[in-house]
């Protein structure tokens, strides 16, 4: 029996292929100019593959200890931020979940009603400020602990868990936290690695926090430090830059490189989280 090729395959097709395109040629130029001579990036004949091949940018920049000071700030502020935000997410989300919990369509309410209402960035600053956090690691981490959407994702994942097993949980003797840790979270592995991606590229990728809440350079991310760079070559009126006393070199190449090696980490992750992200995302999306 033979399959027939529809038009709307067809088109479909072309359509995902020409997206696919436009989302990975920034990436592609940017790793073939990081890549490329200093002579050919100037002349503007890098397209799609490196020309006069050479890793001279990543040496400048890998050998920045500015970058690898931001590296150690970035990853602590994505792995402590993470956890904390799943820790306060999924049990606020479970405790939603609960049909008998007291006041338990008023709790919902309020939560969903910041989803469209919220205090704004000063009163949020003050708040901060107020508590101390400004220019500390906490700062960083406690004022995102908690996404309303990623909470009603999970408040709806944990919803579609039948209630017989926390019946059973509790007639072999456990009280709701050990129901929660021991029968809830290991069903829930899809939606926790999908929520768990969620927070941690938001964090990666912060940039408004840094800004607001840090003023020391040592507490600096990665967003920052390139912020700075392309800020500096933004306002420099030539191709190229000097750093480290006699060393030329070319600002796009150097941002190109800074930009690619900060970014590589944390899309390295999906590959290993695909099959959850998918299924943990329709899951939470069908139910109401």
């Amino acid at each position: 029996m033979q399959s027939r090729i529809s038009l709307f395959a067809i088109f479909n097709t072309l359509l995902m292929l020409l997206l696919a395109f436009v989302m990975l040629y920034p990436f592609v130029y940017m790793l073939a100019v990081s890549l490329s001579s200093d002579v050919y990036v100037m002349k503007g004949e890098v397209t799609l593959w490196p020309k006069g091949w050479n890793l001279r940018m990543y040496e400048l920049v890998l050998g920045d200890p500015n970058i690898w000071t931001s590296y150690r700030n970035t990853i602590i502020y994505t792995v402590l931020g993470t956890a904390i935000a799943m820790l306060v997410t999924s049990m606020g989300a479970y405790a939603l979940s609960r049909k008998d919990m007291t006041f338990h369509r008023g709790f919902t309410l309020m939560i969903v009603f910041t989803m469209f209402f919220g205090g704004g960035m000063i009163p949020t600053f003050l708040v901060v400020r107020s508590l101390g956090l400004v220019d500390t690691i906490w700062g960083m981490v406690l004022p995102g602990a908690v996404s309303t959407w990623n909470l009603i994702l999970m408040r709806t994942f944990f919803s579609g868990i039948p209630k017989e097993l926390e019946e059973s949980g509790r007639i072999d003797g456990l009280n709701d936290i050990g129901i929660f840790f021991r029968i809830i979270v290991p069903l829930s592995k899809p939606v926790f690695a999908t929520i768990s991606l969620f927070y941690a590229v938001g964090i990666w990728n912060n940039f408004l926090y840094p800004l607001l809440y840090l003023r020391s350079q040592e507490l600096f991310p990665l967003q920052v430090l390139l912020r700075n760079l392309v800020l500096a070559g933004s306002v420099s009126s030539g191709q190229v830059t000097q750093i480290g006393g006699d060393n030329l070199v070319v600002e796009d190449s150097l941002k190109y490189a800074t930009i690619m090696v900060s970014t590589l980490p944390i899309l390295i992750i999906y590959p290993f989280v695909q099959k959850y992200f998918v299924k943990g995302s329709m899951v939470g999306a069908v139910k109401g």
